[in-house]
């Protein structure tokens, strides 16, 4: 009697564990190891990361880089919002990269020799202002304020406000382009 007991004692948490991992699926698809052990481990890598690049703390400031990585990783993960922006941006990244790598794996298929991935300046400021608005549209989608401009600015409460706000963002992109874009250089060399 004591021998089948401690057989099904012995093998209780080898079923428990069979069980629940059957039921909820792997230890990467539970919303703790989702919702908290990855955004932390995120935040505290690319935060470590730009303090030693950039060593703002100081030169060979290891601890200190890693200490203010840890606090402000924390901090990120109190707060579920900004959780819930990082949780819901992330996918949107690694299909971003997957489709810019699988561009630039078909755009050099097609150059031969030297020049195999050298973009013209027109085709990467092109690349550069799709990816900026992307990830524009991502970040409106992920925080909920795409419905809110959808509500608001099309479909306000007349149909004129449409209008107005197409004129309002035509100006403000054309104040962007000029004073983003350089000047054009006069023929004495001046700008």
């Amino acid at each position: 009697m004591v021998l089948n007991v401690w057989n099904t004692l012995s093998e209780m948490p080898i079923w428990f564990m069979q069980a629940a991992a059957a039921e909820r699926g792997s230890i990467l698809s539970s919303p703790f190891f989702i919702n908290y052990i990855l955004p932390f481990v995120l935040i505290f890598t690319v935060v470590f990361a730009l303090l030693q690049k950039s060593e703002i703390l100081g030169k060979g400031k290891r601890q200190i880089d890693a200490i203010v990585s840890l606090v402000i990783a924390l901090i990120v993960i109190a707060f579920a919002n900004a959780i819930g922006i990082i949780v819901r941006l992330i996918p949107f990244l690694a299909v971003s990269v997957i489709i810019i790598l699988v561009f630039l794996i078909l755009y050099g298929m097609v150059f031969q020799g030297e020049d195999k991935f050298h973009l013209n300046k027109g085709l990467k400021i092109t690349l550069g202002v799709l990816i900026g608005l992307a990830v524009v549209v991502a970040v409106l989608f992920s925080t909920g304020a795409w419905g809110y401009i959808k509500n608001e600015w099309l479909y306000g409460s007349d149909s004129s406000s449409i209008f107005t706000n197409i004129v309002f963002l035509i100006i403000v992109f054309a104040a962007i382009a000029i004073v983003v874009l350089p000047a054009a250089q006069k023929p004495d060399g001046n700008k």
